[in-house]
């Protein structure tokens, strides 16, 4: 029996294709990998290699970061729910203190590639990123603040106060 043809397109374009759109999603190199279908040392081997390659894979990580970054202010905004410890298994949760640390950690490498794509000077790009990251810690301390006003008051409605 014959080995089957591969179509047009598929090849290393294919694997990057999948890999960089996986990567934008998850910011997660090994899962990336995983999605399309190669080992993460061929990733890494091809970023050393391409020059173009490398560009888009920083290019997908900054846009994974930008999601990351909106879902974070979504949970902000709109709060979470939290399931009692007894019903935790197999429920999803989400760990927005090492999102933010991992945001962090990142802020340099998406900073540059953000400057790279609007023209502007990292120095402009880490001062809006500050803007924002303070915004949001106020609007989580107003939350914290008000969750803390509303358990006081309830406390006292439950005394007969």
């Amino acid at each position: 029996m014959s080995e089957p043809r591969k179509k047009a397109g598929t090849g290393a374009r294919d694997w990057q294709r999948r890999f960089l759109a996986a990567l934008a999603e998850t910011s997660n190199v090994a899962r990336a990998a995983k999605a399309a279908g190669v080992a993460t040392s061929t990733v890494y081997d091809a970023r050393r290699k391409s020059g173009e390659f490398r560009r888009r894979w920083q290019s997908a990580l900054c846009e994974g970061y930008d999601n990351l970054e909106m879902e974070l202010l979504g949970r902000l905004r709109e709060g979470e729910i939290k399931r009692a410890a007894s019903a935790r298994t197999g429920v999803r949760t989400f760990d927005n203190a090492t999102a933010f640390r991992l945001l962090s950690v990142h802020r340099e490498a998406v900073e540059k590639e953000r400057a790279g794509r609007a023209n502007v000077t990292a120095a402009e790009v880490r001062a809006s990123i500050e803007r924002k990251v303070a915004a949001l810690k106020a609007r989580v301390l107003a939350r914290q603040e008000a969750e803390q006003l509303e358990a006081e008051a309830e406390g006292r409605g439950s005394h007969g106060e």
